[in-house]
């Protein structure tokens, strides 16, 4: 059986990471803080002492870091992933970064070491990484692909092989202009309903049986009415993310006018300290602009 090794035990990361142990597979585990480590380790898996420590002992590496220059830092950096992976190892990438970025440490991890590599961002929240039913969108080589699909599926329901390297964090790209419009639009249909005077409790309940239905009004208002605003995936996240793609939209030289607007909405999230709250809680900025809250 593979041995495999996972990087980043964040909120998402070690809910991963567990749920491969879980499925059978030999499980080394680094992460920058210790606490994570540690609990994985007290349930059977292996702690490592550094990414090229890991990297010495699996077949299989897994990253899940916060943005592109993390995850190259920790392949290419000093005790990094590349320098002690194996020839025929596979990396896995579950970040979401820059396609750019993947296309880059694929070209270059196969240059360098014969090791083909995977960008394979996931979506569905800290409630799908527990439940081991993220969708998973995945660029690289489809043998290698076929390598790990075993692990893959011990992590998601829905696994997709997009393109070539890159193609994984294109389609993330665009998993997160939709996340981010509905997440907006969710905000702006409270604030207008509460703003009208009218229940926006009610409201929802009658429009998830229309043409507006969709996972953010199935999951996320009642949150919001219990005035939870935790997170199950961060604002500051959901800026960083749609940062990537506005970047690769000027590269690509695709206007993106709507998807604009909700980036500075979540830019302002988190320039008013409310990044680490919910992606869902946009709709405080909203309240504000409206002058009413939605829920307790």
């Amino acid at each position: 059986m593979l041995r495999v090794g996972y990087i980043g035990l964040g909120l998402m990361g070690k809910s991963i990471a567990r749920n491969i142990m879980k499925a059978g597979y030999p499980l080394v585990v680094y992460n920058r803080s210790k606490g994570s480590v540690e609990e994985l380790v007290a349930e059977g898996a292996e702690g490592a002492m550094s990414p090229a420590d890991l990297a010495s002992k699996v077949d299989v590496v897994f990253t899940n870091l916060p943005d592109s220059p993390d995850v190259f830092a920790i392949v290419f950096g000093e005790n990094g992933v590349a320098s002690t992976i194996r020839e025929g190892s596979i990396f896995v990438d579950n970040s979401t970064i820059k396609p750019s970025t993947a296309q880059q440490i694929a070209e270059r991890l196969w240059a360098e070491k014969k090791v083909f590599a995977l960008d394979a961002p996931v979506s569905g929240g800290d409630i799908g990484a527990k439940n081991g039913t993220l969708s998973i969108m995945v660029g690289g080589d489809e043998t290698a692909l076929e390598k790990v699909m075993g692990i893959l599926k011990a992590t998601g329901k829905t696994i997709t092989h997009i393109g070539p390297a890159g193609a994984g964090q294109v389609c993330k790209a665009t998993n997160q202009i939709m996340v981010a419009a509905q997440m907006v639009a969710m905000g702006e249909m409270l604030v207008f309903s509460k703003k009208c005077g009218v229940d926006p409790e009610k409201v929802i309940s009658a429009v998830k049986g229309g043409a507006a239905q969709c996972w953010t009004l199935d999951v996320k208002p009642q949150r919001l009415f219990d005035g939870n605003r935790e997170p199950g995936f961060k604002a500051s996240m959901q800026s960083k993310d749609l940062g990537i793609v506005m970047d690769t939209a000027k590269e690509y030289g695709v206007p993106l006018p709507t998807t604009a607007v909700n980036a500075q909405l979540f830019q302002s999230m988190v320039q008013t300290g409310q990044g680490n709250k919910d992606n869902s809680a946009v709709v405080g900025v909203l309240e504000s602009m409206a002058g009413v809250r939605i829920g307790k």
